[in-house]
């Protein structure tokens, strides 16, 4: 609970913090530092970007990170994606209790699905999104420009008191300056240095138009891909089931300028791309996207994962009587129905609605241990730890997909599962 609010409530405040002190106390001094005094041309460039950077980081914090139309809520998936109707395959979301948009990702602290998500940021309490993505760029940009700009101004007036280290003390800064300009230049060249690395990423994800869940996924599937050329091109699946595992180009990667241009709202005018105040992209926009055509039409994104596919239903008990009941009155009917509930809680549950499979090499080796054993199989193909199954897989840098700020339990197990109701209705339509 505690480390929720740290987070969550503190952030925003601990980043205004840094940002007045880095851009007002290093003023105050440099008006205060006789050897080198602050030009009128250096405070006007100081607060211009200091005040970019605020309307940029307010918009990144605050602007709405989407969320599905109420009137899609419940719709017929497949109507409204084709990619998903094309191949047969069914991304529902349990959570919104809705069909999930292609790119699209439910997020735990959000509680909804986020159109083209690419994290949720802890330091700006929101999703980068499909929405907020060009604010955030800006932020970034202007940071990492103005605070650039902060550290030549801050050497500058670092290496004037290196120079007069040799004079007496009462000729130079005086003792709490230096403590200042120190701290300034640590505070500003670490900040600077971590957003410069964040940067070049941002840039990097937008030229090739993939969010950093998508590299992820892309990393998961190379992976998927070389387990199933050991296994001869297929991955079993829950209950069995034969899935085959083909390499699949990445859609969405529809060359440097449009992915640029889309990432950054839409438009063509790089001047707006850059400008603090530039509109938030259209709302109507995020849920569909332009796909290269390098691959088949009939195959969609994320490619198949055999662990993201939720075991079939529990199966009737042979006991189970299908008899109907009748009650006396409305009241024993209702009572009837709590105890039945009741009674469904108790039962051990044989198939959860997330029951976690065990990593690929426990149970690739639990499988050579069983042919070469008559015995049957003493552990469970599933488990119930958090930590243990194949969805806590990390990529290259050790992240998995509760880092980005997703709801794990519904977003790896989302193929599938749709509700008995909405595909009756489906097959209405």
């Amino acid at each position: 609970m505690w480390s929720e609010f740290s987070v969550s409530k503190l952030a925003i405040p601990a980043v205004s913090i840094l940002i007045g002190f880095l851009a007002y106390t290093s003023q105050y001094f440099f008006l205060h530092f006789k050897s080198a005094p602050l030009q009128k041309n250096e405070v006007w460039a100081i607060n211009i970007f200091a005040a970019c950077i605020w309307i940029c980081y307010y918009r990144t914090c605050f602007v709405d990170p989407g969320r599905l139309p109420a009137q899609d809520l419940g719709g017929p998936g497949p109507t409204l994606y084709p990619e998903d109707q094309a191949t047969g395959r069914q991304r529902w979301c349990r959570r919104c209790e809705a069909w999930k948009p292609p790119r699209a990702h439910h997020c735990k602290t959000c509680k909804r699905c986020i159109p083209k998500m690419d994290h949720h940021c802890p330091w700006t309490s929101n999703c980068v999104s499909h929405f907020t993505l060009p604010h955030f760029m800006r932020f970034l940009v202007y940071a990492v420009v103005g605070m650039s700009y902060l550290e030549t101004l801050l050497f500058e007036r670092a290496a004037i008191v290196w120079k007069s280290r040799d004079l007496p003390s009462y000729l130079g800064p005086s003792l709490w300056q230096m403590i200042h300009l120190f701290i300034l230049l640590v505070a500003n060249s670490l900040t600077v240095f971590a957003l410069f690395i964040l940067l070049v990423r941002t840039i990097w994800s937008l030229g090739s138009n993939t969010t950093t869940i998508e590299s992820w996924e892309i990393e998961r599937h190379a992976t998927l891909v070389r387990r199933a050329r050991v296994l001869g091109g297929f991955l079993e699946g829950p209950g069995g089931i034969q899935i085959r595992i083909k390499k699949q180009e990445f859609p969405y990667d529809i060359g440097i300028w449009d992915n640029i241009k889309q990432g950054m709202g839409g438009s063509s005018n790089v001047i707006s791309w850059l400008w603090p105040l530039a509109a938030t992209p259209n709302r109507q926009t995020g849920w569909n996207f332009e796909v290269n055509g390098f691959e088949d039409p009939s195959v969609s994104w994320p490619p198949p994962d055999p662990d993201r596919i939720p075991l079939p239903a529990r199966p009737s008990l042979p006991d189970e009587s299908h008899t109907p009941q009748t009650y006396g009155s409305a009241r024993e009917e209702i009572e009837a129905f709590n105890r039945r509930k009741m009674q469904d809680l108790d039962r051990p549950k044989f198939y959860s609605n997330v029951q976690r499979r065990k990593r690929f090499h426990d149970r690739y080796e639990q499988g050579e241990d069983d042919e070469n054993s008559d015995e049957q199989p003493s552990g469970p193909t599933y488990g119930d730890g958090a930590d243990e199954g194949e969805e806590s897989w990390r990529n290259a840098e050790g992240e998995r997909l509760r880092d980005f700020g997703v709801d794990e339990d519904v977003e790896f197990y989302d193929e599938e599962e749709v509700p008995l109701a909405v595909l009756v209705q489906q097959r209405r339509q």
